[in-house]
């Protein structure tokens, strides 16, 4: 297992390197020169020249690359543009309000998803176990922004219970006051990621109540919830924990859309006004830090999965999935 660990940290750190520069060339391959952003319209080309100058946009992309990756090398985003501050500390601020939308969408998802999913599969030939499969179907095929659309209409302009948008000045400082910022959002990402769950939770779920173990465990006299526990759930996990993990990173992606709709300053908000500027350290530090979360996010789900079933535990050395290695016997 420590070899297997030490092998995805190797990938994990080389899956970065390329990342990094893919986001690089694309950044660059994008129409426009980010020095416009600096100067008004009319500029003179000497000022289009010392604007240039003054960013490093004028300098070779091999320069440019090695500079931003020695940046990066002692974890340094860079400086912005426009602004002028660092894109480290600006992005630290913008996960105080990405992180914890994520984070409880993805739980509050997870706890609706298992329930209704086994018990869509467990009731498959009932009328609720259907409805329950066709709301799932239901759910995936609207659009989060429309769903978010929805809650806002009724539980901020009718029942005027929640926001509508928008997050505290002093971010978690009234954490009241942030959690309720956050509710309608958290819903929106919620009903949605939870539709998609619903749908592997049934699936894993229909092919663990029709296997051979589970009708084996039964004849032998446990009962359908120690079956279940014992050998239903470890076999049942396996793939929902690869799609746990897609649909976390998927999550965090995916607020830009939400926090967009209400108004966050999150990342999405200074991901889309840096694109809008052409503001390339803060884009390139926004994309670097959301595909390191996307990368870790499946390091960790791989490792939990070989954790849950013991015949993933393979090893360098040969041995057997989930047992040891066999030894041969030689003659002198």
């Amino acid at each position: 297992m420590t070899i297997y660990v030490l092998r995805r940290l190797g990938f994990l750190l080389l899956s970065l390197v390329v990342a990094s520069a893919v986001l690089f060339v694309l950044l660059r391959l994008l129409p426009g020169d980010p020095a416009n952003a600096l100067l008004s319209v009319g500029a003179t080309p000497e000022q289009v020249a010392a604007a240039r100058h003054a960013i490093g946009s004028d300098q070779p992309l091999a320069r440019q690359f090695l500079s931003w990756f020695g940046q990066l090398a002692t974890f340094n985003l860079g400086t912005s543009f426009i602004s002028g501050l660092p894109v480290g500390p600006e992005i630290a601020s913008r996960l105080v309000v990405t992180v914890p939308l994520t984070l409880l969408s993805f739980v509050l998802a997870v706890v609706i998803a298992v329930p209704v999913g086994f018990l869509a599969a467990y009731r498959s030939h009932r009328w609720y176990g259907v409805a329950l499969s066709a709301l799932s179907q239901l759910g995936i095929a609207i659009p989060v922004f429309w769903v978010g659309v929805l809650l806002v209409s009724f539980f901020a302009l009718i029942l005027r219970v929640l926001p509508a948008g928008g997050f505290p000045q002093d971010d978690w400082a009234n954490p009241l006051d942030a959690v309720r910022s956050l509710t309608l959002p958290v819903l929106t990402i919620a009903i949605v990621m939870a539709s998609s769950l619903v749908r592997y939770v049934r699936s894993a779920t229909l092919d663990v109540l029709g296997s051979d173990y589970l009708r084996t465990s039964r004849a032998l006299g446990a009962s359908f919830r120690s079956a279940m526990w014992h050998h239903g759930l470890r076999n049942a996990s396996v793939p929902v924990i690869s799609i746990l993990g897609i649909e976390l990173a998927t999550t965090f992606l995916g607020a830009v859309v939400v926090e967009s709709v209400f108004a966050l300053p999150g990342l999405g908000s200074m991901l889309l006004t840096a694109i809008s500027q052409h503001d390339y350290p803060d884009i390139q530090g926004i994309l670097f830090v959301s595909t390191f979360g996307v990368l870790v996010v499946g390091f960790v789900a791989d490792f939990v999965q070989r954790l849950v079933d013991p015949r993933l535990r393979t090893s360098l050395s040969g041995n057997r999935p989930g047992g040891r290695a066999r030894r041969v016997r030689t003659t002198p």
